[in-house]
């Protein structure tokens, strides 16, 4: 246990570029920094999230187009018991109702 120990687990959706299948660019590095502790595993980038024209333009903080990005964020935390099977972590479901 303990907070080092604690193992993250982020997936994020991100909507696609125009006119393409791939998901918009995000710096993961910079995303990996709002997590002051624990080990952050490998971040997932998948298509998803959401994207619109808003109409609106502010220059004054940066805005090239009227494209708003809302992006979808799964976090899982929990912890590696360190006991395998055939090379494999094992993992244990904690259900609230067994006070766990």
């Amino acid at each position: 246990g303990g907070r080092t120990e604690m193992l993250i687990s982020v997936k994020l959706g991100i909507p696609t570029q125009r006119g393409s299948m791939d998901p918009m660019e995000v710096d993961v590095n910079e995303v990996a920094k709002v997590f002051p502790y624990g080990r952050l595993l490998p971040i997932e980038v998948v298509v998803g999230g959401l994207s619109y024209n808003t109409g609106r333009v502010v220059r004054e903080l940066g805005d090239e187009d009227d494209l708003a990005v809302c992006v979808a964020a799964c976090v899982s935390i929990g912890y590696d018991n360190g006991k395998r099977e055939d090379g494999e972590a094992i993992h244990k479901l904690h259900d609230t109702k067994d006070g766990a």
